[in-house]
């Protein structure tokens, strides 16, 4: 019998504060700070910050490092507060970066990995003895050790530490590295998993052998507190054009350049002034006769990042590797609706149950999806609209705090109860 739980919305006021004053939490997350944008990061983040400010004990224990890709210590060791959240960052260990990328490029590209090279993996992997040392001496002080996300040395190591007290978020996706044998035991043995959507479940469920092991769906909550303001966008960027909205990294791992060759074949086939708006870092080459036709921003104040969803026909989101995806949510807070990868299940899902948007297979439904969005702008806004309900409903900060607040209660050490 798999072990879930069917976290409740609504709980008495004074139960709710009760509980966050009696618990003593920390996040485990291999990197942390403002300036730090991942996915992953950005939800711990916004988590830790929103329990701390409802009264719940919050630190936060990371490394020195701020590259993902290097793991060099960037900051300096020490105790911060971050936005009033106490953080501490201890020094990353000396690593053999070229074996760990030998073994990730195998990895990487489904080659076949022997149990040895896992474990020279993610014993090269992002870690810090440091972190693992504090985690071993001041266990007994936290009532809950959340580590996030599942794939790094950070928390394959410190979970292994004093897992009857440690909760994971994985952010799993379909990646290949769900399917190394080392992190079998690592989802069993914790206290409990914390997904932010089902699809993501179901792919625990497939991958690792949970069926003993408590879990719910939470997921972050979002701002749904926000004046977005399209023709604000418009006039400070001097975007004259309809067009379509992507936000995020532009890099493969997000399949930008799938959306890339799919929007500049649409302006090929069809007689449209439509642009297509991206707002992010990184880079991917953009054909050059359509650089006019496409408007490169990197990022931008979050309230203009607002506007510019208002603005939209639609945003786009066509990776195929999401746990939960975060631009989806501010699009629909901003009443945009959107358009999905089918293959991605998480997006997909988002998708049919809010009836916020639409989900392409290949280019013909990219295509047939943008003529319908610009062709029915009445279903348009009723999707935005059934976007931001579905938001409301499942991803406010009320909500998500409140569920986080009743498992804090229910799987506590002594209050367990199957």
């Amino acid at each position: 019998m798999n072990i879930a739980f069917v976290v409740p919305i609504i709980l008495e006021k004074e139960q709710i504060i009760k509980k966050k004053l009696a618990v003593n939490i920390a996040f485990v997350v291999p990197r942390y700070g403002e300036d730090i944008l991942g996915g992953a990061e950005s939800l711990a983040r916004a988590v830790a910050e929103h329990l701390n400010k409802n009264n719940v004990n919050v630190e936060v224990l990371t490394t020195c490092a701020k590259d993902h890709f290097t793991w060099d210590n960037y900051y300096k060791p020490g105790v911060y507060n971050i936005n009033g959240v106490t953080v501490r960052k201890f020094v990353v260990n000396e690593r053999n970066s070229r074996l760990y990328d030998e073994i990730n490029v195998k990895i990487g590209t489904n080659q076949v990995v022997s149990e040895e090279e896992e474990q020279k993996w993610i014993k090269e992997s992002v870690n810090s003895n440091q972190l693992l040392n504090h985690i071993g001496e001041n266990c007994e002080n936290y009532d809950f050790l959340i580590f996030i996300p599942w794939v790094f040395g950070t928390t394959y190591w410190g979970l292994n530490i004093c897992p009857e007290k440690s909760l994971l978020i994985p952010c799993l996706d379909t990646s290949p590295y769900a399917r190394l044998k080392i992190y079998k035991d690592m989802f069993k043995k914790c206290k409990g998993l914390i997904f932010n959507a089902e699809p993501e479940r179901d792919l625990a469920k497939n991958y690792f052998d949970v069926k003993n092991t408590k879990n719910a769906i939470i997921g972050m909550g979002f701002d749904t507190e926000i004046s977005p303001d399209g023709e604000r966008f418009r006039i400070k960027y001097n975007i004259k054009n309809r067009f379509m909205l992507y936000v995020g990294r532009r890099e493969y791992g997000k399949n930008t350049h799938l959306l890339i060759e799919y929007f500049c074949k649409f302006k090929e086939k069809n007689n449209t002034d439509l642009k297509l708006v991206l707002i992010g870092g990184g880079h991917i080459d953009i054909p050059g006769k359509h650089k006019n036709d496409i408007v490169v921003k990197d990022f931008v104040p979050e309230q203009d990042k607002f506007d510019a969803f208002a603005a939209s026909i639609i945003s786009c989101q066509p990776s195929m590797n999401e746990s939960l995806s975060m631009v989806m949510m501010e699009s629909w807070a901003c009443r945009t609706p959107v358009l999905v990868h089918e293959d991605c299940n998480v997006t997909k899902d988002h998708c049919v149950k809010s009836n916020g948007g639409l989900y392409f297979k290949n280019y013909d439904e990219f295509e047939e999806g943008i003529n319908f969005f610009i062709k029915n702008p009445a279903l348009r806004d009723k999707m935005g609209d059934n976007g931001r309900k579905y938001v409301l409903n499942n991803y406010s900060w009320e909500v998500v705090l409140k569920k986080f607040n009743y498992i804090f209660s229910e799987w506590r050490e002594g209050n367990d109860r199957d």
